[in-house]
């Protein structure tokens, strides 16, 4: 029987309790972030601020659900899935939604925030190394979990949708370079 805090966190809902819960921080951590940064005069202060804290914070919840041990972790050896497509035709509805979601704040802000990685290409590459050793991590970890490329796939993908949500304002130049001041 699971007890105390793991009754809570161990599980989709205490996790979306726990993302929901932590927003008033999230914002009050980029409002002080954003304000450090105009007093001492970077460039764009709100934009970075926000997309800092939106990557770890869209990112995280997701990743920790995701290396959530399974009820007989450390007992079963790691499975795995190489066969694309294979997983897919097998997934629920929400399991295809939470792949999608789980590196979408990443493919959403990362562009915003670094320049070097504002293609959709760079942004894939991103998103699916990171997939990989998420993957990578469960099947070391013998999480009770199957180690999917479906998984990766789905994840991937969601990061670039999410990129493309977020292409006009990474692609607008007075967005993506600071503004020259010239003096007389």
């Amino acid at each position: 029987m699971i007890d105390g805090w793991h009754r809570w966190f161990d599980t989709f809902t205490g996790v979306a309790f726990l993302t929901v819960a932590v927003l008033p921080l999230a914002a009050l951590v980029v409002c002080g972030l954003a304000r450090r940064r105009t007093v001492a005069g970077a460039a764009q202060p709100w934009r970075t601020s926000l997309a800092e804290v939106g990557i770890v914070y869209g990112t995280m919840p997701w990743v920790w659900m995701i290396l959530l041990p399974g009820s007989r972790a450390g007992e079963v050896p790691g499975r795995m899935s190489l066969v694309p497509l294979r997983d897919l035709l097998t997934m629920s509805t929400p399991q295809i939604v939470g792949n999608l979601l789980v590196f979408a704040a990443l493919g959403f802000f990362v562009p915003l925030r670094f320049v070097a990685l504002a293609s959709l290409p760079r942004i894939l590459a991103l998103a699916a190394g990171c997939s990989v050793l998420v993957e990578i991590a469960q099947y070391v970890l013998r999480l009770d979990r199957v180690s999917s490329v479906d998984d990766v796939l789905l994840n991937t993908a969601g990061a670039g949708l999410a990129a493309l949500a977020s292409y006009r304002w990474w692609r607008m130049p007075a967005l993506t370079r600071p503004r020259q001041v010239t003096r007389r």
